[in-house]
This record gives structure tokens, sequence and C-alpha cells, in this order.
């Protein structure tokens, strides 16, 4: 059963959604070289505690950490330590979420450590973010849920090849329903399986997290033996973006996002709902 939101619910997934915005602001300005991912943690704990908001990360299915911070080869789920220290030329992809009055809020970013990035990093990011923004439009009253995946592989595949080969779309991972849980149906894929039917009908009260997770190899992860960090078969580096986004009357609503979405998804010609925060 998907989980719809009343006007209410959804102002509410609104404050832990730019709480999550907060985090990130925080964490990226703090992401340079010499930093652990440690130290970021330590960021993400103190924004949550300045917002009176909850993680909903740490605990979560024993989760030791506040945030995820995935450098390089690792797509999702790394976990922050005093070891992992960030050094120019890295990538790091940030996982953040919040709980406010039991409602949550879910979004991450791809970082740049440093300076010197080659080109084929910078568009593998700019690819990933862009695909999301594709699935954030698709977002409409009447579509489904199938329409957002198609949105999105259809973006990664219309771009030029990258040097080094290709763009992997990650097959194990995918985006998901968000509410009064951080994960919750349906699950979202970010390609378009052919036997996995069209899915739900977005109806307004719909909540999404919607995040590809792209590398510049292989679409095949491993989880290490820690049972949580996830990594490119190839090791190959990826990207990861996600925003959180609630589907109103009026159109959707990025949650985690600090203008909702307005000024992205005006260049694909969608109107964002108004802000209830506002």
């Amino acid at each position: 059963m998907v989980e719809i939101k009343t006007p209410e619910q959804i102002a509410k997934m609104r404050e832990a959604g730019l709480v999550v915005a907060a985090v990130h602001a925080a964490t990226r300005e703090a992401a340079v070289p010499g930093a652990t991912t440690r130290d970021l943690d330590e960021v993400a704990r103190k924004v949550l505690a300045e917002h009176d908001a909850k993680s909903n990360f740490l605990g979560y299915g024993g989760f030791p950490a506040t945030i995820c911070t995935s450098v390089n080869e690792v797509v999702v789920h790394g976990i922050p330590d005093e070891k992992t220290v960030l050094k120019d030329g890295d990538i790091i992809s940030i996982d953040a979420g919040a709980i406010i009055d039991g409602w949550h809020g879910d979004a991450a970013y791809t970082a740049f450590v440093g300076t010197g990035h080659a080109p084929e990093l910078v568009e593998l990011s700019r690819v990933t973010e862009e695909s999301m923004w594709a699935g954030l439009a698709a977002m409409k009253l009447g579509n489904r849920l199938v329409d957002i995946s198609r949105a999105i592989e259809s973006y990664i595949r219309r771009q030029p090849r990258p040097a080094t080969g290709k763009y992997g779309i990650i097959e194990d991972y995918g985006g998901h329903g968000i509410g009064t849980e951080m994960h919750m149906d349906p699950h979202l894929l970010n390609y378009v399986a052919r036997k996995r039917g069209k899915g739900p009908k977005l109806i307004p009260g719909f909540c999404l997290a919607i995040e590809p997770m792209v590398s510049l190899g292989t679409a095949q992860t491993d989880v290490l033996e820690d049972n949580w960090t996830v990594i490119t078969t190839d090791g190959t580096w990826s990207s990861h973006w996600e925003h959180s986004v609630a589907l109103t009357e009026e159109g959707p609503l990025v949650l985690t996002a600090v203008d909702g979405g307005k000024a992205k998804l005006a260049e694909y010609g969608v109107t964002t709902a108004p802000d209830p925060l506002a």
C-alpha cells in the first residue's frame, strides 16, 4: 500500500526536508581535503540538534552513523569513520535525512573535494543530477511510477558516452516512497524493467525519494564485509543524487530543495506547488 499524505502532513515533511537541506549546506562546506568522513558526520549531528530533528539514518537496521559518506568507487551507504581522510580530487556522495514530528526527509548530493577533477567526473555528477531532475519533472498527476523511471533512464542514455566507456545505471538500488518511514512502498527503479509493469498512478499526496546512482562503468555492485558499504564491482567511481518530492493538486513540491525545486523544474516547463511554509 502506498501511503498518501494530506496537505498538513506534506507541510511537516517540508519542515524535515528543509533540515536535510541545512545538513547538505553544512557538510558541503566541510567536505575539504584533510577532513575525515567522521568530521562530516559530526557536522550533520550538530545541524540536526540545532533544528530539534532526529536522524533517520542512525540506528536504521543497525547503521552506526548520522549520514552516509560514499567516496569515489563507493556508491551508497558508506560509513563515516576517522580513517577515511578526504583528498584533493576525491568525490563524495553524502546522503542525509531528518525526522520532524515523525515525518521524514531524505536527500543526497555529490561534492567535489578540492580541485583538479577530471572532466568525466564533473560530467558524471552533472548527468546524474540532471537525470534526477528529469525524474522529478515526471512527477505529474496522471503519470505512473514507470514514467519517472523512464525519464531518468532516457536522460542518461541521451548523453554522450564518457571517454572511459559508458554510464552504468546502478541496478540493485533505487528510489522509494517516504513519509512516516524513510523507506516505504513503492520501490522506484532508475531504469525501465519491462516485466515490472507501469506501477501505481501518481495522485495528490504521493511522496517519493527519487535517487539515481550512476557509475563510469558497471551497473553491478558488491557489499563490503561491514554489510553496508556498496562499491562498484569494477572500481569505477560513481555519483548519487536524491531529493524527496510530494505531489499535490497544484503540482510537485521538492521537499528537500530550498526553493521547492522551482528554478530547476521551470527548465522542464513544470510549475511547482506553493510552499506550505512560505
